[in-house]
């Protein structure tokens, strides 16, 4: 399986965005230094909004494009059918969950087997729940102290498409989310004009 493994705190300072979600990740970024979207040319804006999208998903280009291309047959608009198309991501929703402290450690829990849908192991990070279906952590991975303290320690219900049960180490997928709750300082519509060319 292909995945980033690049510096996340350096990508965030290039990117100048906080795009792993870790309260140190801008510490050492210096005033200046990182992109000022005031001096990118059109161009410039688009594939830097691009860049940041895909880095906070941590999806590799090929299937980035793929899902652009889905987004583009959906009868929402393109940029929120894409945004919708990242939030149903499995790795994605056991990090907002809470089961996980960044993309990256979700991806592995999943592929490591810990995580289940509607009581099936699913080892897909790719995988797209559907609303309705719920999320649980596997019974033996439960006394697992890090994956422990990650979900008990995370804020409850702090999505409203999302609904968490910390009796039972699960949570559910209540229904896509509109655009202003998604949590990513991201202008959807430069992402959708950087593909209208190519895809």
């Amino acid at each position: 399986m292909a995945k980033k493994m690049n510096p996340r705190f350096k990508e965030c300072r290039r990117l100048g965005l906080n795009v792993c979600g870790h309260p140190k990740a801008m510490n050492r970024a210096k005033p200046g230094s990182s992109r000022d979207d005031k001096r990118l040319s059109n161009y410039g804006k688009q594939l830097l909004e691009k860049q940041r999208l895909r880095a906070y998903y941590g999806v590799l280009e090929k299937q980035f494009i793929g899902y652009v291309k889905e987004a583009k047959k959906s009868k929402d608009q393109t940029g929120y059918a894409l945004i919708k198309i990242l939030e149903s991501r499995l790795d994605n929703l056991v990090y907002r969950l809470g089961f996980a402290s960044s993309i990256r450690q979700a991806r592995q829990m999943v592929v490591h087997g810990h995580i289940k849908i509607n009581g099936q192991k699913i080892d897909i990070p790719s995988y797209r729940v559907s609303p309705g279906d719920e999320i649980s952590l596997k019974e033996k991975s439960r006394n697992v102290k890090l994956f422990k303290e990650n979900f008990l320690s995370s804020f409850p219900n702090q999505y409203p498409y999302l609904e968490k049960d910390e009796n039972n180490f699960s949570g559910k997928f209540i229904r896509f989310p509109e655009r202003e709750e998604v949590p990513i300082e991201i202008e959807d519509q430069l992402v959708v004009e950087f593909y209208s060319q190519t895809v």
